[in-house]
C-alpha cells in the first residue's frame, strides 16, 4: 500500500505574518561580572541591528559595573577595572540600548542569560520591559542541526561550522557579530523547510506541541480587532475566556512557541472552535470577559477556580448589633474585600475603633444576665451581656460604625491612631505594628468601598476617552455597570454617537447593597477606566461625589505607614 504525498497549501498573505526578510533583528551580547542577573552587573554591551540580511546599525560600549571585576572574568574577557573606570554606568546605557532595540526582535546566543540581565536592570531602574519577541540561536541550532553535524552548540563551535566572518572572543560586539552570521545560516536552513515568517519561526521552536500546530486553523476567521475570545471544547463547553487588543494575533499565539504554559497547551489540544466577540474598546472587552467568566466558569481560567466572591462586613439585626462577615451585603456594609483575611483584619480594627462589642452572643434587649468576659475587665467592652449597658447607651457605638463607613465622621480612625501612638510610647512595638497594619487594611477598605459606592449611586454617567487615532471611546455607565460602549472615529461628530449609545444602552435597575446590586469587580474595572488620565465626563444624571469625611483623607497617613513598613523589611 502506498501513501499519498502530503499536499502543501499556499498560505494567504495575512497568514504569512511578518516575512523574515522584513523583520528587524537586534542581535546582542553582554559581558558581565558573573552569572547571576540579581547579584552581578553588566560590563559591556554589544549589539548589531540587521534587516533583510544587511547590517543597519551597531551599538557597543563598556559599562562601569560599580564594583570590582573578578580575576577569572578578567582572564576570560580581557575587560579590566581600568578599562571600565571611565565608562558610563548602566543607568545611562540601558535607555540607549532599549531605544536602539525598540520594535525589533531580540536575538542572542543562550538568550535566557542575556535577556535575564536586561530584564533585571529594567526592573531595578524602573523601566518597563517591552516584552519583545526573542530568538535564541542555541535553541534554534539544536532544533535545526543534528548531533552528528554539531555535537556542540557553543557559539565558537557554530561560528566555526558556518565559517563566520567574525569569530567570538568573549567581547560583546565581536560575539554579537559572530551570532549574526550564525543566525543567517540557521535561517537559511529553516527557510528550506518552509519557515518564511517570524510567526512561523517562533512556531518552529521545540516547545510547540503537535496539537498546537494542528489547531492553528482555529484562528483563520478571527478578525484583527479588540474584543473577547472563547475556546470551546467538544461539547460546546467554554474552556477558556480571554481579552485582546488584536483578537487574531492573540489567538494565534496559542499555537506558537509563545505559549509555554502546560495548562493552556492542554486546553488547546481539547479545543474544537474559537469564538470571537469584537468590542468597541478595551473597557468593553474587560467587562465582557468578567461577565463571561461568571456565566461559564471555564475550567482553564484560574479566575474561575479562584472565584473572586467579595466579602463584606455588616452589622447584625438585633438589639445590640455586632459585626459579621457576610457574602451578600446590605446597605451600609463595609467592603468589598478580596479575601476573608482582609475582612477579618478590618473587623478587628473596626471593633477597636468604634467600641462595638466583639462577642458573638445574641443579647436580649432587656434583662441580660450573662457573666461578662475578660474584655469587659480590660475596658474593651461595655458588657451589655451582663446588663451593664442599655440599648440606648450602646447605640453610639453602632452609630460610630455607620458614620465611619458612610464617610460622615472620622473620629474612629483618630482613636485608632492615638492608640497606636500610646503603644509606641509605651515601647509595645509589636502590638503597635500589628494595630498599624490592621488600620492600614481598614483604611484601604473604607477608601475603596466609598469610591465604588459613590460611582454605583449615579444613575447614569457618560464618559469619553481619546483613542490613539484622533477619535473618542465612549462608555455609558449606569449604577456602576457598563450599559453601552462605542467609538467615534476621527472626523465623526461625537454627540450623535453618544445619543445613539444612550438610546440603545442596557437598562440597569438599582439593587440592594452599597453597590446597588452591581458586581464589585465590574464596578472596580469601570472606576479604573474613569480614573485614567485623559478621561472626560460628557454628562451625569446627578453629581458624582464622595463623602466629605471619606477615608481618602487618610492616604498620606497610609503612605507614611507603607514607608515605615518597607524600611522595617529592609532592616530585617
Amino acid at each position: 500500500m502506498t501513501t499519498a504525498p502530503a499536499i502543501r497549501t499556499q498560505l494567504a498573505f495575512d497568514e504569512l505574518g511578518t516575512p523574515l526578510r522584513d523583520t528587524t533583528f537586534v542581535v546582542f551580547d553582554l559581558e558581565t561580572t558573573g552569572g547571576s542577573a540579581e547579584t552581578d552587573a553588566i560590563t559591556e554591551f554589544g549589539a548589531v541591528k540587521i534587516r533583510g540580511g544587511e547590517v543597519v546599525g551597531e551599538f557597543a560600549t563598556l559599562v562601569d559595573p560599580g564594583r570590582g571585576i573578578p580575576p577569572e572574568i578578567i582572564a576570560l574577557t580581557g575587560i579590566t577595572d581600568a578599562m571600565v573606570y571611565t565608562a558610563p554606568r548602566v543607568e545611562a546605557v540601558l535607555p540607549a540600548f532599549l531605544e536602539f532595540a525598540a520594535g525589533a526582535v531580540l536575538v542572542a546566543h543562550n538568550a535566557g542569560f542575556d535577556v535575564g540581565f536586561i530584564k533585571a536592570a529594567c526592573k531595578r531602574l524602573g523601566y518597563r520591559w517591552p516584552k519583545p519577541a526573542v530568538v535564541c540561536t542555541v535553541r534554534l541550532g539544536r532544533r535545526v542541526l543534528t548531533r552528528e553535524e554539531a555535537p556542540s552548540c557553543k557559539l565558537s563551535a557554530l561560528a566555526t561550522l558556518f565559517r563566520a566572518s567574525t569569530m567570538p572572543t568573549h567581547r560583546a560586539l565581536a560575539d554579537a557579530r559572530a551570532t549574526v552570521d550564525v543566525l543567517h545560516a540557521l535561517l537559511e536552513r529553516v527557510g528550506s523547510l518552509g519557515v518564511q515568517s517570524l510567526e512561523e519561526l517562533l512556531d518552529y521552536l521545540p516547545e510547540v506541541t503537535a496539537a498546537q500546530r494542528r489547531k492553528r486553523g482555529l484562528a483563520e476567521d478571527i478578525p484583527n480587532e479588540p474584543g473577547v475570545y472563547l475556546f470551546r471544547g467538544p461539547s460546546e463547553e467554554v474552556l477558556y475566556v480571554g481579552t485582546a487588543s488584536d483578537l487574531r494575533r492573540r489567538v494565534r499565539q496559542y499555537f506558537t512557541a509563545g505559549e509555554t504554559r502546560r495548562r493552556l497547551r492542554e486546553m488547546v489540544s481539547l479545543a474544537v472552535r474559537v469564538d470571537a466577540i469584537t468590542c468597541a474598546h478595551p473597557l468593553e472587552a474587560e467587562v465582557r470577559e468578567l461577565r463571561l467568566l461568571s456565566a461559564h466558569k471555564p475550567a482553564y481560567n484560574r479566575r474561575s477556580k479562584n472565584a473572586r466572591h467579595a466579602w463584606w462586613i455588616t452589622l447584625t439585626e438585633e438589639p445590640f448589633p455586632r459585626l459579621s462577615i457576610v457574602r451578600r451585603p446590605r446597605d451600609g456594609a463595609l467592603g468589598p474585600f478580596r479575601s476573608k483575611r482582609q475582612a477579618d483584619e478590618s473587623l478587628l480594627a473596626l471593633q477597636d475603633a468604634t467600641g462595638i462589642r466583639p462577642c458573638t452572643v445574641r443579647i436580649p434587649a432587656r434583662s441580660a444576665s450573662a457573666s461578662p468576659c475578660a474584655l469587659a475587665e480590660l475596658d474593651r467592652c461595655g458588657a451589655p451581656c451582663a446588663g451593664r449597658q442599655t440599648v440606648e447607651e450602646y447605640r453610639p457605638f453602632v452609630n460610630a460604625v455607620g458614620s465611619l463607613v458612610a464617610g460622615h465622621r472620622l473620629d474612629a480612625l483618630h482613636h485608632l491612631e492615638s492608640r497606636i501612638t500610646e503603644l509606641s510610647t509605651a515601647e509595645r512595638f509589636e502590638q503597635a505594628r500589628s494595630d498599624r497594619d490592621r488600620m492600614c487594611t481598614l483604611i484601604r477598605a473604607l477608601d475603596r468601598g466609598q469610591r465604588l459606592a459613590a460611582l454605583a449611586a449615579v444613575e447614569e454617567l457618560i464618559a469619553a476617552r481619546p483613542d490613539s487615532a484622533g477619535g473618542w471611546e465612549f462608555a455609558v455607565i449606569r449604577h456602576g455597570r457598563l450599559a453601552s460602549a462605542g467609538v467615534a472615529r476621527r472626523g465623526v461628530s461625537p454627540m450623535p454617537v453618544v445619543e445613539s449609545l444612550v438610546a440603545s444602552a442596557e437598562t440597569v435597575i438599582s439593587g440592594e447593597g452599597p453597590l446597588r446590586g452591581a458586581p464589585a469587580e465590574e464596578v472596580g474595572v469601570v472606576l479604573r477606566w474613569l480614573d485614567r488620565p485623559g478621561t472626560r465626563m460628557v454628562r451625569c444624571s446627578r453629581p458624582w461625589t464622595e463623602p466629605a469625611q471619606c477615608a481618602a483623607r487618610w492616604r498620606p497617613w497610609l503612605d507614611r505607614a507603607d514607608r515605615a513598613r518597607a524600611a522595617l523589611v529592609v532592616r530585617d
